[in-house]
């Protein structure tokens, strides 16, 4: 435990005439049922609390386990610092949204927590927005610049960031562990969610927000994690709004292993170990679980008999969702697939005779392309509208089947304001567009994350406006169900979404009525993209 005394010791030791870093404290330690937990005021007067543990430490005998409560503890809890981030496969610094390596752990379950500088009037409590990162199940971390609560916590609202269990660690699914589970393994990192959103309804309180008004949100692989959540009876009364950026666990593409596939799943991984049984696994040092686990899935599980135990499509069809307000929606230019290389027209209407057979015919007319540059959009509209639109739309749809309560849909079109010349590994700035992740600086008001350790964009006025309006507009929906008096909720009738972008407004759905022709397409996976690239 981080001792506030011990800390204060030192900084009184330290000579005066050199350079320290002097915090304010964010008031009074803070109850929590585990013990006192004390934190800091940063210098925009936003109060902090990070690295609070919600959770034992999964290590050693716990790996693998459900997540269990953390112990008590005597003193204070010096929450100054955000906790290691879950053990993960690690990045360089040459990639978009690089904020620095940071240190990585199997004892990772802990949340930052940002609150307004003051408490709320007594007898108020303000709204709660949970954070769940994105990362493909593999990756991610809820300390990222990219993700900090700060901005919208100074705009009146509670925001926590969680962590949760990712790859092998938080998804292997295995006969011993279903047996030791009884009938039940795998989904450790969607266990570890709604531990946190059980702590956060026990404790936020005293942090002075509202646990009957949580909001949970999340993009990409925390997009999906949400759709699982709101499918799932163990997550029921635990939030009360959702916010899923650019992924659903609806459709074909990335689905929920069953738990028979994952078990097999989690004995490839044994076999590639070496190991004999799930204890030999446990004594496997993480970084190497890790490092061989690349080449085995792990994904969420459905029909694990008690997080997931249906399928979102069955539970959301049965009206068996936890029915809440839904705020959801996608980006232009975001694919988790591709159509190959497409140059001109030729290769366009190739890719997509070779991808739907069935249904060429009407999609190219849907997505006409008479030049190469129409062909160029049309295929990156047909990648975009066979995964992720599919997968929003889909969510949307079942929501307002069954649900009583509104959706409401965005699609962002922005690209952002890069700095000329600037570079990176993984994406071209004249190409990408508004792509997969671009959208959630300007939910969360985090811009200038961007530019942390080298100048990568140049934010224009407007980049700011748009931000901040989007900012507003996720807080009016944490407040009250309802981004906004000139966003109407969604109809399966109209299917329409608000455009955020150089235009504003509502439009209708990109190409809804063709959306049902590409849910039976081949597209090439990754590494057969890799190939055709080659």
């Amino acid at each position: 435990m981080r001792s506030l005394p011990l800390l204060l010791l030192l900084l009184a030791m330290a000579p005066a005439a050199s350079a320290q870093v002097v915090e304010r404290p964010a008031g009074d330690p803070v109850r929590t049922e585990a013990g006192l937990v004390a934190g800091k005021t940063l210098a925009s007067g936003v109060r902090a609390w990070l690295g609070v543990p919600f959770a034992a430490p999964p290590m050693r005998d716990l790996r693998w386990r459900d997540p269990l409560p953390h112990a008590a503890w005597q003193g204070v809890w010096n929450a100054d610092r955000p906790a290691p981030e879950c053990i993960q496969a690690l990045r360089g610094r040459n990639i978009n949204h690089y904020f620095g390596e940071e240190a990585t752990s199997e004892d990772c379950l802990y949340l930052n927590i940002w609150a307004p500088s003051q408490p709320p009037p007594v007898g108020k409590r303000h709204p709660v927005i949970v954070w769940i990162y994105g990362g493909g199940f593999n990756v991610g971390s809820a300390s990222m610049a990219n993700y900090s609560g700060e901005p919208l916590a100074g705009k009146g609202a509670v925001i926590v960031a969680i962590s949760y269990r990712l790859g092998p660690l938080g998804f292997l699914a295995h006969p011993e562990l279903t047996a030791e589970g009884k009938g039940s393994s795998g989904n450790y990192g969607l266990k570890d969610q709604i531990a946190a959103l059980q702590w956060i309804k026990h404790n936020i309180a005293a942090f002075g927000g509202d646990p009957d008004n949580v909001t949970v949100a999340g993009q990409s692989a925390g997009s999906m994690s949400i759709s699982l959540l709101q499918a799932s009876p163990a997550a029921k009364g635990l939030f009360h709004r959702v916010v899923g950026m650019s992924g659903g666990a609806f459709g074909g593409l990335m689905p929920p292993a069953s738990l028979t596939e994952a078990e097999a799943e989690g004995m490839a991984l044994q076999t590639a170990l070496g190991a004999a049984s799930i204890e030999e696994m446990r004594d496997v040092p993480a970084d190497r679980l890790i490092a061989q686990a690349s080449s085995v899935k792990r994904r969420p599980i459905v029909l694990d008999g008690r997080v997931v135990p249906v399928s979102p499509e069955a539970a959301f069809a049965a009206g068996r969702q936890n029915d809440v307000p839904v705020m959801i929606g996608f980006t232009r230019d975001e694919s988790f697939r591709s159509l190959g290389s497409v140059t001109n027209v030729e290769d366009y209407e190739e890719a997509v005779r070779a991808a739907f057979p069935d249904h060429a015919t009407e999609i190219l007319k849907a997505y006409r392309a008479r030049t190469p540059q129409e062909a160029l959009r049309a295929a990156r509209d047909v990648e975009r509208d066979s995964t992720v639109g599919l997968q929003m739309f889909d969510w949307a749809k079942g929501q307002s089947v069954r649900g009583k309560v509104p959706v409401y849909t965005y699609l962002f079109t922005r690209t952002h304001s890069y700095r000329p010349g600037v570079r990176f590994a993984d994406h071209d700035p004249a190409t990408v567009g508004a792509y997969h992740t671009a959208d959630v600086p300007f939910w969360l008001g985090t811009l200038d994350s961007l530019n942390l350790f080298r100048m990568t964009r140049d934010w224009t006025a407007d980049d700011r406006q748009l931000s901040a309006d989007m900012m507003d507009r996720l807080l009016a929906f944490a407040r009250s169900g309802r981004p906004g008096n000139d966003w109407p909720a969604w109809k399966a009738s109209q299917p329409r979404v608000h455009v955020f972008g150089e235009e504003g407004g509502m439009i209708d759905w990109p190409h809804s009525g063709t959306l049902p022709l590409l849910k039976d397409g081949a597209l090439p996976t990754s590494a057969e993209r890799r190939r055709i690239r080659d």
